[in-house]
């Protein structure tokens, strides 16, 4: 996967309701190694890093590329939303389209950040890419995922086996507007 191309860089930080999503900052560093060594947060992603390993290679300021946003809840990061090309993706339908990916910390589940955050995002990328169509990928297994997904308009493209689970593919078309 390779950054999204032309867009401007940082964005001004974008405000939900209840949530801001934002460039990465040093302060963040925890909050990543906690992420990624997570076996609840890695669960249907292939299983986390070691946290060792984590901390001597992530930099001071980890994650700095466009489409990477940091989602903070009250000051605090608990989240990060990635839009990335997908240039290398194995199934044909995604290839070269914006692919989005999230990661929330286990104690913020089911409060809905993520479809709020998600969503956010895929605003901001409608207007720095008019007309770029999204895919996602997610194990059919990984209800909560599923369900941000139809929360945000992704529809089913197909459904393939890869590491040794099913996987589902879902795409968001653009929003045509009336004139």
């Amino acid at each position: 996967m390779t950054d999204l191309g032309p867009v401007a860089w940082p964005p001004t930080p974008i405000r939900t309701e209840r949530l801001v999503l934002r460039e990465s900052e040093p302060r963040d560093r925890p909050t990543f190694v906690e992420l990624l060594a997570s076996p609840e947060v890695h669960t249907y992603l292939g299983g986390p890093r070691q946290r060792d390993e984590l901390e001597r290679e992530m930099p001071g300021t980890p994650e700095r590329w466009p489409g990477s946003f940091v989602v903070d809840l009250d000051g605090a990061m608990i989240g990060q939303i990635l839009l990335r090309r997908a240039t290398g993706h194995s199934r044909p339908a995604a290839a070269g389209k914006a692919d989005l990916g999230y990661l929330f910390l286990p104690g913020v589940w089911g409060s809905g950040y993520a479809a709020e955050a998600c969503a956010a995002a895929l605003d901001w990328l409608a207007d720095a890419l008019p007309g770029e169509p999204v895919v996602l990928t997610t194990q059919t297994a990984n209800v909560g995922s599923m369900r941000v997904a139809a929360k945000l308009g992704f529809t089913e493209v197909e459904r393939f086996e890869a590491w040794d689970a099913e996987q589902w593919l879902g795409m968001r078309s653009p929003v045509t507007q009336s004139e």
